[in-house]
């Protein structure tokens, strides 16, 4: 073999290895956090309330802002497994229903699905209804198996609010996931479902945050979801500045 044919063999291989060599292996892989925009970027450290909407495939993003939670973003979920109806079993690959709340132990910067916090199912209700299953979370990365599942610019953002909000003094981010709209006319299209009685309860909640744009205080008595009285809502609120604003 020539000796100027091996030179040129290695300028050719050279490129590939120098390409094959910089790829990114797992741990190498760049995580920071989204950049906000200037407007975001006030928000954070305010308290915050998560909606999510199943039929609709929506997670909405309130802040709260003079006193009541205001939209400040809705983002379009990318799967959820299951159909509607609450979980009820581990393996059942459904993705929850009903009132959740996230606390700074809830949330993993290093998931495998880049951001993800705990909804904390099975909650008080799910319990007394014999319901099982874990680690049902808000991830990215578009994969469900029970999961709602983001983008992971999507989770980065959410995340952020969460995790400023919590900072700041929130005691918990209150997660309320309904399978629709909880309109008279939308409840009425399942008025033949197994969950319509379910669902009754959940309205109670969703109705509450449409008056008053506050978060729903929700208890659980003899097995079902009922408003629980405001003044316990008031005691457990607290006024927050934010003090992360640019």
């Amino acid at each position: 073999m020539s000796k100027s044919f091996i030179m040129l063999t290695a300028l050719l291989l050279a490129p590939m290895a120098f390409y094959l060599n910089a790829q990114p292996t797992e741990s190498q892989v760049i995580t920071q956090p989204p950049v906000l925009s200037q407007e975001k970027q006030r928000l954070l450290g305010l308290p915050v309330y998560i909606r999510i909407l199943k039929e609709e495939k929506k997670l909405e993003l309130f802040v709260e802002n003079n006193g009541e939670y205001k939209l400040a973003q809705t983002y379009p979920i990318c799967n959820y497994s299951g159909g509607l109806g609450p979980k009820r079993y581990q393996g059942d690959f459904k993705s929850p229903e009903g009132f959740y709340q996230v606390t700074m132990k809830s949330l993993n910067p290093n998931s495998k699905f880049y951001r993800s916090f705990n909804l904390g199912y099975p909650n008080q209700f799910d319990q007394e209804h014999g319901f099982t299953g874990k680690n049902l979370m808000v991830h990215g990365d578009c994969i469900s198996e029970g999961c709602y599942a983001m983008t992971d610019q999507q989770i980065g953002e959410i995340y952020q609010f969460i995790e400023y909000a919590l900072i700041n003094g929130q005691p918990q981010i209150d997660v309320n996931i309904f399978p629709f709209r909880m309109t008279n006319e939308n409840l009425q299209r399942y008025h033949h479902s197994v969950h319509y009685d379910f669902w009754r309860q959940l309205k109670a909640g969703y109705d509450f945050f449409e008056k008053t744009h506050q978060a729903p205080n929700m208890a659980v008595v003899n097995g079902r979801y009922n408003l629980a009285p405001q003044s316990m809502l008031a005691n457990n609120q607290k006024k927050t500045s934010n003090p992360f604003a640019h």
